[in-house]
């Protein structure tokens, strides 16, 4: 257990100063001869459009159904991404989604006479239904097959947006420092809030002391860079009765080491369900490094048009970011008074005002970025369900933006986790989409499919804590060329 103090802040030199480094090709090579004889599919279920953030050349799907997975196990891929958008779910339509998604999964891996792995990709700042999503595919998959899981891997490690996990517990790094996750913003979201930074404590937290941190088991940033991958990898055989597994990590090849240990205890008989951020999937993938996109690789819509940028996330970082994004004399800014939503006709209207200007501008050739207005909308106390469900009326009203546009965009750049997913999804109406891979570190690109409304657009899924506060102008100013 650790014994670092919850309410530490840790200066990021200095931590990591003391890590001993690896010869990392080394253990690629490893991974990669292991990794080749795994011999299972791998489904991750991503509860918003933002776990592609790692890779590239792999298909999202945004149903689940029996024909979508069957393509999915057909590609020559390892991996394909569901897209479940179930952040913006209530717990039982995220409990009937993931239920439905394992019952599908079984029924084409019998099909196919192919086994599979699910992961659950949640967000790197521990936000989400957890551990209702992993719970439910736990239950649903034994129910219907032989398996029975031996425990629950746990790896929130995502190294380009600043989470680090260290002496078993969670940091974001915020400039030089690194603060523990439970210390932070997200940490106090209003529908997925918790107090814990040690992640045993979180998982126990969030299971309601179903399961101890004292029954953890926790792969050390030492076993680790010792690549002690015996020690590891006999820690993971005695894993029992869906215990948790706390994996520590600052860079790639903590997650590489980890994964050769992990991949020889599942060919040992070891079956583990995975919460993990986008770092595990692009490990557990095989999918290799590559550089950030081009402007000539995304912009493909018609060169007289403008862009389309919409902010919806409310996070401080997004804020920041948007400010600074005015400073661009190139986009027309559109406030959408979104709070009207307790007006029903009034917010009608103020929707068909801010489609009626995005449609204008963009046909004339100017960039236009539609941003919600930045106060969160309170209702008081004990109104988290309410809340969730106008902010379901006030996605779909930004969606419908993209929905009823009749003008081609050169690209779309969404912001928001929940707003990329309902533009992707409703907006441009995409069932299957190619990553294209990054146009900045943690910020994917999607290659809309030629069912979308849009066939081919590049569209940017940036989102809400993620980048400096340059890197949302940034992006635009290298798509703006």
């Amino acid at each position: 257990m650790s014994k670092v103090n919850q309410e530490e802040t840790r200066p990021v030199d200095e931590v990591f100063a003391t890590i001993p480094g690896v010869d990392r090709s080394a253990v690629q090579e490893l991974l990669k001869t292991e990794l080749a004889s795994l011999n299972k599919k791998i489904i991750v279920l991503d509860d918003d459009p933002t776990g592609v953030q790692t890779v590239h050349g792999v298909s999202v799907y945004t149903d689940w159904s029996v024909e979508s997975i069957s393509q999915g196990f057909a590609e020559e891929q390892a991996m394909f991404f569901i897209l479940t958008n179930s952040r913006g779910f209530t717990a039982a339509e995220t409990a009937r989604a993931h239920q439905e998604i394992a019952d599908n999964a079984l029924t084409v891996s019998k099909q196919q006479d192919k086994e599979f792995l699910l992961i659950s990709r949640g967000d790197s700042t521990l936000r989400g239904h957890y551990p209702l999503e992993t719970e439910t595919l736990k239950q649903t998959v034994e129910a219907g097959s032989s398996v029975a899981f031996d425990g629950e891997v746990i790896v929130p490690f995502f190294k380009e947006g600043g989470r680090f996990t260290i002496d078993d517990i969670h940091y974001v790094q915020y400039g030089e420092g690194l603060v523990p996750a439970g210390e932070t913003e997200f940490a106090k979201d209003r529908t997925f809030g918790y107090s814990n930074s040690h992640l045993g404590k979180w998982a126990e937290e969030k299971s309601e002391g179903r399961f101890l941190a004292d029954n953890a088991t926790y792969i050390t940033l030492a076993s680790l860079r010792a690549l002690d991958f015996e020690s590891i990898t006999k820690q993971l055989m005695d894993v029992r009765d869906f215990n948790k597994v706390i994996v520590n990590a600052v860079d790639y090849v903590d997650i590489e080491i980890f994964a050769v240990a992990l991949v020889r205890a599942m060919k040992a008989g070891k079956q583990f369900m995975f919460r993990s951020a986008a770092a595990l999937t692009k490990v557990i993938g095989g999918i290799p490094d590559r550089g950030l996109l081009t402007k000539d690789e995304m912009v493909s819509g018609p060169a007289e048009n403008g862009g389309l940028i919409i902010v919806g996330s409310h996070v401080k970082k997004t804020t920041e970011q948007l400010e600074e994004l005015k400073k661009c004399d190139f986009i027309e800014f559109i406030e959408f008074d979104v709070h009207l939503v307790l007006e029903p006709e009034k917010f009608e209207q103020e929707t068909a005002r801010v489609q009626e200007t995005a449609e204008r501008s963009i046909q004339s050739g100017k960039t236009v970025a539609v941003y919600t207005r930045r106060e969160r909308m309170d209702l008081g106390e004990g109104k988290k369900e309410e809340e969730l469900m106008l902010s379901v009326k006030i996605s779909d009203a930004v969606t419908s933006i993209v929905q009823n546009l009749q003008t081609r965009p050169r690209y779309i750049i969404a912001k928001g986790g929940i707003t990329s997913s309902d533009i992707g999804t409703k907006g441009l109406e995409v069932k299957k989409a190619t990553v294209a891979g990054q146009i900045k570190p943690g910020i994917p690109v999607w290659y809309t499919g030629e069912e979308s409304k849009f066939p081919g657009l590049s569209y940017v899924i940036f989102p809400g804590n993620v980048g400096a506060v340059t890197t949302l102008k940034e992006t635009a100013e290298l798509l703006e060329g």
